[in-house]
């Protein structure tokens, strides 16, 4: 669907246009829309429109930009449980000694793991997202060692082949239309022994994400249904509507091994007593695994 929208209209007598290219890239910052600038010359006036094409994935785009300000205010000013209490421990692990290596880092955010792989000692860290707010954000905190820039990590045409040792996605592939896409362009820039550290949500959780309860509110056991109905699931994540997309079990491990990858291991984190005495708000991760992590070789 085409939409045209007016963006302003000056006098050709005047000797300076107010619309400059900053602030026609401003507008369309955050835009579901691809801009294309019009311009239409009369006698008088000069009328410029600033026209969008509705593409694939805006609607997407759209919502994790109204979540960033919050995402990056509890990433930097939260307890952030999930990824602190929960995540990091075991995708470090897979991660493996990362001094001196040059690391893709897939839907970065506003680049907290990457600061994480600088501090741990890696040569170079490229923080990819399509999300402008948190790019920005992460610029803000960089070392020179990591860069960002605004990215769909389902097309790396412009990142040439075997650049990279190690490459992570964060919970990035619940979030892709086309996680496929992104594990062949992944496959395609690592180099022959190169690792891609995959943390997602686990296909328990993303199928349906609910617990079952009593009428007092307490939990019985978490809902598994509608477990082969791949496709998109709608939550609430800090105040926001967020899509992101529930695949089998079998659908991620073939489509890993399809890509070229080896499956080295498969870790479902849970938590240690030592653990959960920091983050109490965790217990439900000793009863189900709501996160799965895949550890894939090029080889």
């Amino acid at each position: 669907m085409r939409k045209v929208q007016a963006i302003g209209e000056r006098s050709t007598n005047d000797d300076q246009s107010p619309y400059s290219m900053e602030t026609l890239d401003s507008l369309s910052t955050g835009s579901s829309l691809y801009p294309v600038i019009y311009i239409h010359i009369s006698r008088n006036s000069i009328l410029i429109l600033l026209v969008g094409i509705e593409m694939n994935g805006s609607k997407l785009e759209g919502e994790w930009h109204e979540l960033s300000m919050p995402w990056i205010k509890e990433a930097r000013e939260g307890r952030n449980p999930t990824r602190t209490g929960l995540l990091d421990k075991p995708m470090l692990c897979e991660c493996g000694n990362v001094e001196g290596l040059k690391i893709l880092d897939c839907g970065c955010g506003e680049g907290r793991f990457c600061r994480i792989l600088i501090d741990k000692g890696a040569g170079y860290v490229s923080g990819l997202d399509l999300c402008a707010p948190m790019i920005e954000a992460a610029r803000e905190l960089q070392s020179g060692n990591d860069v960002y820039q605004v990215a769909d990590v389902q097309d790396l045409s412009f990142i040439e082949d075997e650049s990279f040792d190690l490459a992570v996605s964060y919970l990035n592939q619940c979030d892709l239309p086309d996680f496929e896409a992104n594990n062949r362009e992944v496959f395609r820039v690592l180099r022959a022994g190169g690792r891609f550290i995959v943390a997602n949500l686990h296909p328990m959780l993303s199928a349906v994400g609910k617990w079952l309860r009593t009428e007092k509110g307490e939990k019985q056991h978490v809902i598994l249904d509608r477990y082969f109905d791949e496709g998109e699931r709608h939550w609430k994540i800090m105040g926001v509507e967020l899509t992101n997309f529930h695949r089998s079990l079998s659908a991620y491990t073939s489509a890993f091994l399809h890509a070229g990858f080896s499956i080295e291991a498969i870790t479902e984190p849970t938590l240690s007593g030592e653990q959960l005495a920091l983050y109490p708000e965790l217990r439900d991760e000793l009863r189900v695994p709501n996160f799965i992590i895949y550890t894939l070789i090029k080889t």
